[in-house]
């Protein structure tokens, strides 16, 4: 599981470049995951690409960029869309958040800026369902209570890691699914608000795909929204079939 440019342990603005960072997409971190597992590690060919929300996008850029390098792919929690409509503009209110917050100076800051954390807890909200919400704050004081949690939690994250951790979707757009040639697994949930089922836009996907599958996890008082991808229970049988389909190594 390798942490992402921008990611964990992997170089990031915080690190000390700050706005000297040079600017990372989609695209440059699929790029250099794949450079670690075949300079890095040596290996000739996958069994699996799996991940979830922007590792299930870039799933689906996985296949597209090195069709033959593996055997499967499971993007969850994800659609093969360029980022548009609501996804985009909550995206855009978070990233200007962190530009206009008066203490960001372009990003060459000493001390990190704090005034954006009080929009962040937004991206949470559309991560969770509403169920889910109604029953962690069923009450005015809860819901003030979980907002401060959520805006304690952001204050923990470097302003520049953020915004060019959202920033980066922006070359994302899986247009050529034609040069997929791996079996696929798609799994989604249907109380996801990041990416709602509404949309229609993973069936007719699918479809170009030979052999493709979509799984769409029905709303309960399980689901957490975008969230159920934690909830391995709920569709962990679906990988279990999905990898037993795969030819034999």
């Amino acid at each position: 599981m390798p942490d992402a440019i921008g990611h964990g342990g992997s170089s990031k603005p915080s690190d000390g470049l700050e706005a000297a960072f040079p600017r990372y997409c989609y695209a440059d971190i699929v790029e250099t995951q794949h450079l670690l597992v075949t300079k890095g590690i040596g290996l000739e060919r996958l069994r699996l690409v799996l991940g979830t929300s922007m590792g299930g996008m870039q799933t689906w850029m996985w296949g597209e960029m090195y069709p033959d390098f593996m055997d499967g792919l499971v993007p969850i929690a994800s659609q093969p869309i360029a980022i548009s409509g609501r996804n985009w503009m909550i995206r855009r209110i978070l990233i200007e958040a962190i530009r206009h917050d008066p203490d960001w100076n372009n990003g060459n800051y000493d001390k990190n800026p704090t005034h954006w954390i009080y929009t962040a807890p937004l991206n949470g909200l559309m991560l969770d369902s509403p169920v889910s919400l109604q029953q962690k704050a069923q009450s005015r004081e809860a819901g003030d209570a979980l907002y401060r949690e959520m805006v304690d939690d952001a204050s923990k994250h470097d302003a520049n890691d953020q915004l060019y951790n959202i920033e980066a979707v922006m070359d994302y757009n899986p247009a050529e699914l034609d040069k997929i040639k791996a079996k696929l697994l798609a799994i989604n949930f249907a109380d996801d608000q990041i990416n709602p089922p509404e949309l229609d836009v993973v069936q007719p996907a699918i479809e170009r795909i030979p052999g493709a599958r979509f799984v769409l996890i029905p709303a309960s008082n399980k689901t957490h929204g975008h969230h159920t991808y934690f909830q391995a229970a709920l569709w962990k049988q679906h990988l279990a079939k999905f990898m037993n389909s795969l030819p034999l190594m």
